[in-house]
């Protein structure tokens, strides 16, 4: 029986680490060799949550919540959002910083010469009730951008960018959420050493 619990676990995790990729999709890459700073903005334009599109998951889980507590489902909805900003896209960062930094690689929105709008396209918020759980994921489109033109130059797209926690203490769903960004400035940062082949 544990022989086989091991093996099932190895297995989900080999399932989680290889099936995100990362890839670009269309233009080409700025020279960052050169331009070694970057600027980042974040939308949600059209984002789909699970099988539902984001308004109507809203509407679920509000009304959900507020009909078990009064105004819980209204704290819900202000996490939901204000997650963004406070966790989600921070931690974009500081993983991709993270990475980059040795590469003498930084964000500087007031010195870069191209932004990076990070489209969310697709978030699964996944669950974990202990006896069973769902991993989070996120799809994103980087679309690169030229400030100086507002020409785009090519577009990087990021799927199914999904990071369980290791002990499986991933309980709440802004964590899960949050870790699954975290993947995805890392694997970004490694994507663009690896095609700029930065020294």
């Amino acid at each position: 029986m544990k022989k086989y619990f091991i093996m099932s676990f190895l297995c989900c995790l080999s399932l989680s680490v290889f099936s995100q990729s990362i890839t670009l999709s269309s233009g080409s890459l700025p020279p960052f060799q050169e331009e070694r700073m970057v600027e980042f903005a974040y939308t949600y334009d059209n984002m789909s949550v699970g099988k539902m599109t984001e308004a109507d998951y809203i509407d679920k889980k509000v009304g959900d919540y507020n009909e078990k507590e009064a105004g819980r489902g209204d704290a819900w909805l202000e996490a939901w959002i204000g997650d963004r900003q406070e966790r989600f896209e921070p931690k974009f960062e500081e993983l991709f910083s993270k990475h980059m930094e040795k590469y003498d690689f930084f964000i500087d929105p007031q010195e870069a010469k191209y932004l990076i709008i990070i489209n969310t396209d697709f978030t699964e918020p996944g669950f974990n009730v202990g006896v069973a759980r769902k991993n989070a994921s996120i799809n994103l489109t980087c679309r690169i951008i030229d400030k100086a033109t507002q020409e785009e130059i090519g577009v990087i797209k990021i799927r199914n960018s999904s990071a369980n926690d290791f002990w499986g203490t991933d309980f709440e769903v802004g964590y899960r959420i949050q870790e699954c960004y975290a993947k995805a400035g890392r694997e970004l940062a490694k994507f663009l050493v690896k095609k700029l082949k930065l020294k």
